[in-house]
């Protein structure tokens, strides 16, 4: 087990929950995924959840505090979790459904942490703005396909509507959870 992270800080100093933490007492504004409706309202409804817990996980920090490594992979910070998300929403709806070009492609294929550490340069702020409006866009691209319509994907190979948005509930759902265990560690907060 490693015992301390970039900066030398012990693991239990973050296992501690500190004497001045917020619990969260009220609930964030997030879409509730509907508890009936057809396949799209209802993969649509979880990813929305998920997208606005994301925002709520990252909001209210400052620059530094988004910015800290709390675990031995130095990259694995707030910001720069929600910089990779903001490029994932980007490339699978935009890219992959939409047909747009992958800009982010060359930058990629020099350093494929590229995202996470453009991340770390950008203030929260901005980047929660970034992440909002690409999910935005993400779901205009959506409404305007059925989950069977089918895109060129990787060369010879096809990929639905169904199988991005499920794959993208599974992405933002694992670093949703990454984004619960950073912020509790970096002020205490914690809700679901």
């Amino acid at each position: 087990m490693v015992d301390s992270v970039p900066g030398g800080i012990s693991m239990a100093d973050h296992r501690r929950k500190p004497a001045d933490c917020t619990t969260m007492t009220e609930e964030p504004q997030r879409p509730e995924p509907p508890l009936t409706g057809d396949e799209r309202t209802q993969l649509n409804g979880f990813l929305d959840f998920l997208r606005a817990t994301v925002v709520w996980k990252c909001s209210g920090l400052t620059d530094e505090q988004a910015r800290r490594p709390l675990v031995p992979s130095e990259l694995t910070t707030v910001a720069g979790l929600l910089g990779h998300l903001t490029l994932v929403e980007q490339y699978w709806f935009n890219v992959v459904l939409n047909g747009q070009e992958d800009v982010w492609k060359e930058t990629l294929e020099a350093d494929p942490d590229a995202e996470f550490r453009v991340a770390m340069q950008t203030p929260i702020e901005q980047l929660i703005a970034a992440y909002e409006a690409e999910c935005e866009r993400s779901r205009k691209i959506v409404a305007g396909m059925g989950l069977d319509d089918k895109v060129p994907f990787r060369g010879d190979r096809e990929v639905n509507v169904r199988f991005v948005v499920a794959h993208m509930v599974e992405e933002t759902g694992r670093h949703a959870g990454h984004l619960d265990l950073l912020r509790e560690m970096i002020d205490g907060l914690t809700g679901e």
